[in-house]
């Protein structure tokens, strides 16, 4: 966990994602934004951050190890409900935007989301833009994102994945040799 502290006047950000590498790249670029920005590996230390010192916005990945994204949007929103969150994946759906949206996040955007992204949907200026933050993906792309996301579940087990997705493991060996499709 890093904090950037002694900014007077900043808009403290909370930065939730167990990926390190876009945690402090995002955090750079968000501090170079004005914000002061705490950093969090995990759910559970997101929270503990929270509790001890609410912050103003937080963005948060969807998929992390332990408490999922669901589950520290919900912390937040009980610590603080004037905390504006954000949530950040690499499985975007709409099932799970509007999951999101329906706790109270006020977006949703993709990985790789840049830093101007982060900062106008969490300002509210990307609605004001017109700017729309869920993409609708192809019918072909939500069935590999949900095919992943199973098989990731599974710690990449062909066979459990290919019985929880109901589908023969032959079919599925053969679907996970296509590259992704477009969104």
């Amino acid at each position: 966990m890093s904090q950037d502290a002694g900014r007077e006047g900043a808009l403290t950000l909370l930065l939730v994602d167990d990926d390190e590498v876009l945690r402090e790249r995002l955090g750079k670029a968000l501090r170079e934004r004005g914000f002061e920005v705490t950093t969090a590996e995990s759910g559970e230390a997101a929270i503990a951050v929270a509790r001890r010192d609410a912050p103003e916005f937080a963005v948060v990945d969807l998929r992390m190890p332990g408490a999922s994204g669901i589950e520290v949007l919900d912390a937040l929103r009980a610590i603080d409900p004037a905390t504006r969150v954000l949530m950040l994946t690499g499985y975007g759906s709409i099932a799970t935007a509007v999951e999101a949206t329906r706790r109270g996040a006020v977006g949703y955007l993709s990985k790789p989301a840049d830093a101007d992204e982060v900062v106008a949907a969490l300002t509210g200026r990307a609605i004001e833009e017109g700017k729309v933050d869920i993409d609708t993906p192809s019918l072909a792309r939500t069935e590999w994102e949900h095919i992943q996301r199973v098989l990731a579940d599974c710690a990449g087990n062909i066979s459990e994945s290919a019985r929880r997705l109901g589908i023969h493991r032959r079919s599925l060996q053969r679907k996970l040799q296509k590259y992704p499709p477009p969104r």
